[in-house]
């Protein structure tokens, strides 16, 4: 994550840092793109100690931002222009005097050039940053990207069913994936939540948001192609109830769907989210799955964690390890 420092110089100790033109030449490309300090040097076609020099009176004011991943520094502009700082107010007001400087020209060509370096490297480069590349090269905004690129080899077809919906987060997952959704919670609140969620949704994907418990699920004997429970056996007294009906409404052949937390110690999590059980033991769920009449169950490893933040102690989050179960209803005949 990049960090900028808070403002502590006063005006006339910004306005001395922002009155040196190779400082303004710098601040003029990390505008314009993140580059590392060797990056910056050949962009400016200054020594690496020179421009070292300027990056620590830079340090002492917002208007440097910092990314560290392993030994390396990344560095870009720390503020925006009109952000209401004082920083940001002075680099709204010399942002655009920029391109009079006497090198700016040169120093986009030379940035260009650092730039162009980058799209041309090759194994060696990528040899070099594997030990870090899950720090710097994997770090998504919401992981959907990801998703949908696996899930256009998955049959468009499909009807599933997201078993104790709660707001629509799984649901949301499968919009433009599925044919078909059918979204059941037993609460109407949440269910007008996921209603909101869910109203855009891609053409393509029908959306049914059903009312019901998940053990008396308001969906007909083989409805559904897959049925994903997701983070909600853990509220329920049992679980062989639910993963009948789960085990009911799939056709024959069709995958259901366990995402749920192992055993943990945040007990406050019972008053806060209303969970019944902290946490389930995989096993467990295994066992119940095969009981409901469930073929092929087994375990799949997450690489994955739920933090949810306690109300009344805003520094702790809990971090938990999640696990997931699939099994497959028996090929030939819809469960009576």
């Amino acid at each position: 994550m990049l960090k900028a420092p808070q403002e502590t110089l006063p005006p006339t100790g910004l306005l001395k840092v922002l009155g040196d033109p190779t400082r303004l030449r710098i601040l003029g490309l990390l505008a314009l793109q993140e580059l590392s300090v060797g990056e910056l040097s050949r962009a400016l076609g200054l020594s690496q100690s020179r421009v070292s020099n300027h990056l620590r009176v830079l340090r002492e004011t917002p208007l440097l931002a910092e990314r560290r991943v392993g030994s390396s520094v990344f560095l870009a502009l720390g503020v925006e222009a009109g952000d209401g700082s004082l920083a940001g107010r002075l680099w709204s007001a010399l942002e655009g005097e920029i391109a009079a400087l006497d090198e700016h020209e040169r120093d986009l060509s030379r940035l260009r050039r650092v730039l162009s370096e980058r799209r041309d490297r090759g194994p060696e480069f990528f040899d070099r940053v594997a030990g870090d590349w899950d720090t710097i090269g994997t770090d998504f905004a919401s992981g959907q990207a990801r998703q949908r690129a696996v899930a256009q080899l998955v049959d468009p077809g499909l009807v599933v069913a997201d078993l104790g919906c709660g707001t629509g987060y799984v649901a949301r997952a499968l919009l433009g994936v599925a044919a078909k959704v059918i979204a059941v919670d037993a609460s109407e609140g949440m269910l007008e939540e996921a209603r909101r969620n869910l109203e855009l949704a891609p053409a393509g994907t029908q959306v049914e948001l059903r009312r019901g418990e998940l053990d008396a699920l308001p969906i007909a004997d083989g409805e559904v192609d897959g049925a994903i429970a997701g983070m909600v056996m853990h509220h329920l007294p049992s679980l062989d109830s639910a993963l009948s009906e789960m085990r009911r409404i799939l056709r024959p052949g069709g995958t259901a769907v366990v995402l749920d937390l192992e055993p943990h110690r945040e007990a406050w999590l019972h008053d806060t989210l209303g969970d019944r059980h902290l946490g389930l033991e995989p096993s467990a769920v295994v066992k119940a799955m095969e009981r409901a009449g469930f073929e092929d169950v087994r375990v799949e490893a997450l690489d994955d964690r739920y933090r949810p933040r306690h109300p009344e102690q805003g520094s702790h989050t809990a971090d938990l390890p999640l696990f997931l179960v699939r099994g497959r209803a028996p090929r030939g005949h819809v469960a009576p």
